[in-house]
């Protein structure tokens, strides 16, 4: 507390006038960072569910959420609310629920949307998200997390990752690709 005064310039009265304790300063430090995924969530909100491509517009989301979740400062905070999540649960739910479900949430309404334009074809559009997510950032993320490589962003292609995920992801659920592996069930798609 005493280090958090310092760094703020007020009293170490002043900083337990406004939070109560070690715990509640914690939460608003962590949940404040959940506003940080409106921009992704109005991205994807605004970029897939009215396109009219959405090969290329899953392309540059994923890009864009492969560079905001792989930013240094949002690594090191990830690795911090992990390590605290069995001393303070409810605060590593809320992180979890406030921002990355958020994503997952808005992924699958848009899926539904581009799935009711029959621009792709998703039974479950939870699941489709949940793929998309994984495919995207299960490598990069993980290699990340356990080697506590904060650079990682800046000395790997993550724009091929996630290209790579879209495509994939395309070849999985997009409109034509299904009806081409389904009609030339000999050809992958």
């Amino acid at each position: 507390m005493e280090d958090i005064a310092v760094r703020a310039g007020v009293s170490k009265q002043t900083v337990y006038k406004h939070y109560t304790d070690k715990r509640n300063l914690f939460a608003d430090i962590v949940l404040s960072t959940t506003d940080d995924m409106d921009a992704l969530v109005g991205l994807i909100a605004d970029r897939l569910t009215d396109t009219s491509d959405p090969a290329k517009d899953l392309e540059h989301l994923a890009e864009t959420f492969l560079g905001a979740l792989m930013q240094p400062r949002v690594l090191r905070l990830r690795r911090l609310v992990i390590s605290s999540a069995d001393r303070f649960p409810e605060i590593a739910s809320a992180w979890y629920e406030q921002g990355f479900e958020r994503a997952l949430v808005a992924l699958a309404m848009s899926f539904r949307v581009l799935a009711d334009r029959q621009l792709l074809v998703v039974d479950d559009p939870a699941i489709a998200a949940e793929h998309f997510v994984g495919m995207l950032f299960w490598i990069p993320v993980n290699k990340a997390m356990f080697t506590g490589d904060d650079d990682y962003a800046a000395t790997h292609d993550l724009a091929t990752v996630a290209r790579s995920a879209a495509r994939a992801f395309m070849n999985a659920y997009g409109r034509a690709d299904r009806s081409r592996a389904e009609n030339h069930p000999d050809r992958t798609a």
